[in-house]
């Protein structure tokens, strides 16, 4: 239970007092987290900037995805995906599984809220979370006080756009993959793809589906494996294997698995890296692509393989070697990014990338309650092991406290409300 004070402070900003940390950002990271604490009875608030929790998948995902990787891979901590759910859920029934998850564990996030900054105050040893109401046309300043701090707003947070010549004077339609719903309204048209990566090979795929002409822009070297071998998911089959081999055996066994399956993918001008899929994941965190059917309309010339780009012109672009395609409209598949430099000001534990600067997985834990949940590039599993690790450590933090200090608050706090 909690309930706002009608004080504001000097500035007109709303002051909180949380008793417990401060969550930013309700997707899976964030929903996980809050589960964990619940079920150790400590307070938490979680603050979104969206109406809505995760998103990213309600709002920012394509109408035909699907979850690449087995259902139990991708369930968080205390609550099994229903069983009558396919082995590879839905987005319709993974939002579904979220939204339960919220109401089972009585999570309530403060919606519409964007944080501004977030900053330790070293005389005061507590966080500083300044967040702007986005709900309406007046905004409102909202200033949380708390001692702990639990970063979860995401691997994928914004949208990358890349600079690329000419792109502004492109007289077509350019839209980025967080934007894209379905290809129902690209039949006949031709659609450059920009990225090759999981989400590129299905929007092209999705594409190809709707009778759309898509070519797909391969610049750089990719990992593509079938999402199953002998009817058991390659994720599985590859933690399996590395339970017993080393990992680099567990690639060479995957690739040659993956040469009998879909044979060789470079004869379509998709050129494998050097270093093996897991070797590449666990070093530069790049996830090889599943296929889940684009490499066979790559093979029927449904969907077409081109190099890179040198630049756009006004309806059409110009490749490296030369060559140039007339297009219709433009798909940036072009990845995601974290948005956490834009407001934590903090940079001993987070890089300018907006990841924890420790490798996992010790790249859930900062200094003065500062975590990180759900930055491993390890996907909802990864964001589920952050989670369960972060909940044990703040209980440890919140017993001690209790039975030291047995909670020495003031009665009266002037312009300070509470959770």
């Amino acid at each position: 239970m909690f309930s706002f004070s009608d004080q504001n402070d000097f500035c007109g900003r709303r002051c909180v007092w949380v008793n417990g940390p401060v969550i930013v950002g309700a997707g899976p990271s964030g929903l996980a987290v809050s589960a964990c604490l619940k079920e150790q009875g400590i307070p938490f608030v979680v603050i979104e900037r969206s109406d809505c929790i995760a998103s990213l998948w309600q709002k920012r995902t394509y109408d035909r995805l699907k979850l690449h990787l087995p259902k139990k891979f991708c369930q968080l901590p205390k609550l099994a995906f229903p069983e009558e759910y396919p082995e590879y859920p839905t987005k319709k029934q993974f939002i579904a599984y979220l939204e339960n998850y919220a109401q089972k564990f009585d999570i309530k996030p403060q919606f519409n809220e964007c944080v501004q900054s977030a900053k330790y105050d070293e005389a005061c040893h507590l966080w500083r979370v300044i967040t702007v109401s986005t709900n309406g046309s007046t905004q409102s300043e909202t200033e949380y006080i708390c001692q702990m701090l639990v970063v979860a707003s995401g691997e994928n947070a914004e949208g990358v756009v890349p600079e690329i010549d000419g792109l502004k004077d492109f007289s077509g339609e350019v839209i980025h993959a967080k934007d894209y719903k379905s290809g129902e309204k690209y039949t006949g048209k031709k659609v450059l793809v920009v990225g090759c990566g999981n989400s590129g090979m299905e929007l092209s795929l999705d594409l190809s589906n709707h009778n759309a002409k898509p070519s797909m822009v391969v610049r750089s070297s990719v990992h593509v494996l079938p999402r199953e071998i002998m009817g058991k998911s390659t994720f599985d089959l590859a933690m399996m294997l590395m339970k017993w081999l080393p990992l680099w055996l567990v690639d060479k066994i995957l690739l040659v698995l993956t040469w009998f399956i879909l044979g060789d993918t470079q004869k379509y001008g998709i050129q494998r890296p050097s270093l093996g899929p897991l070797t590449l994941k666990n070093h530069h965190g790049k996830t090889p692509v599943l296929d889940i059917g684009a490499l066979e309309r790559i093979r029927s010339g449904d969907i077409n393989v081109v190099g890179g780009i040198k630049r756009f012109n006004h309806t059409s672009v110009e490749l490296v070697n030369g060559e140039t395609l007339d297009i219709d409209s433009v798909l940036l598949a072009t990845g995601y990014c974290s948005n956490v430099p834009y407001w934590l000001q903090e940079t001993e534990f987070f890089a300018k990338n907006g990841f924890p600067k420790t490798p996992f997985p010790n790249g859930w834990k900062g200094k003065c309650g500062l975590y990180a949940s759900g930055f491993t590039r390890r996907g909802l599993a990864g964001a589920s092991a952050d989670a369960i690790k972060i909940s044990q450590d703040i209980a440890k933090v919140w017993k001690k406290e209790l039975n030291h200090k047995k909670q020495k608050v003031p009665t009266h706090r002037r312009c300070i409300s509470t959770f």
